[in-house]
């Protein structure tokens, strides 16, 4: 039985481990997360080549008896230098890093997490600072999407209505559609349009149906400008996305929306999102 493997992975996290040591994750294409240990001091070229986002090929000595992995060597084909120039890029980094570590890799969806993990550490790496944060949120609407776990984001969860609906009617019963808000039903996962949410809001205790604060469901709007950029802008390394901005409200919506997803899907808020 074969002890070595070989990988196609990115080094997503390293931690001291002893005196001269150091255990480094990876996301591999292969097999989804792989925690191995990286033996050698300060010196060690192959420690220097296990540093976080850089991205190779990985190869890996499993003790079966032990249970336990450890480096033999690591080609690394992108070094992406340009992620440790500008703060942004370094926290934006670590903050989609630490998204996979704690949706463990993905699920089983190991090879397409790898490409997606690839492509924003890429456009991150000479991303300016505003650039970043797009970069970051358009990340995690990606990542749920891989878990299987994003909202539908065309019609309401709970009517059925799309958020294109007619425009008479919008205008009468202040539904979502093209100029107005949805929003984002934390206790559900899922988009209301603004009548359900009303009815939402009102349930749990929210005083103005025509513009929910939620109560203890934690309605977060979004609005028409921030929907058609979330669905519009294909790919992280799409040019669209760098040339489509977004006025502060929108992407501090887009933000909050995001980050309440996932928060929702991984059962915590990690805290290297708040950048």
């Amino acid at each position: 039985m074969s002890r070595s493997f070989t990988y196609q992975a990115l080094v997503l996290k390293t931690r001291s481990s002893g005196e001269s040591n150091r255990d480094a994750w990876f996301l591999t294409a292969e097999e989804g997360l792989i925690r191995a240990t990286v033996f050698g001091g300060p010196k060690s070229k192959l420690r220097a080549h296990v540093s976080p986002f850089n991205r190779g090929t990985l190869w890996i000595y499993h003790d079966p008896i032990r249970d336990s992995r450890k480096v033999s060597d690591f080609d690394v084909r992108s070094w992406r230098p340009g992620l440790r120039e500008l703060y942004e890029r370094t926290m934006a980094a670590d903050a989609l890093a630490d998204t996979i570590l704690a949706s463990h890799g993905g699920g089983g969806n190991w090879e397409e997490a790898l490409s997606l993990a690839d492509s924003g550490l890429d456009a991150l790496e000479n991303a300016d600072e505003a650039l970043c944060i797009r970069i970051f949120i358009h990340f995690l609407w990606n990542w749920a999407n891989i878990l299987g776990l994003r909202p539908e984001p065309g019609r309401c969860g709970s009517c059925g209505e799309g958020f294109t609906a007619n425009r008479a009617r919008e205008a009468s019963a202040h539904e979502a559609g093209p100029d107005g808000l949805s929003w984002y039903d934390q206790q559900d996962g899922i988009f209301l349009c603004s009548p359900c949410a009303g009815r939402t809001a009102g349930d749990a205790g929210g005083e103005n149906h025509s513009a929910p604060n939620g109560g203890s469901r934690g309605l977060l709007p979004l609005n028409a400008g921030a929907r058609r950029w979330l669905s519009t802008v294909e790919g992280l390394d799409s040019p669209q996305l760098a040339r489509y901005s977004l006025d502060a409200a929108s992407l501090g919506q887009a933000r909050a929306v995001l980050t309440a997803i996932m928060a929702g899907i991984l059962g915590k808020r990690l805290g290297t999102w708040d950048f």
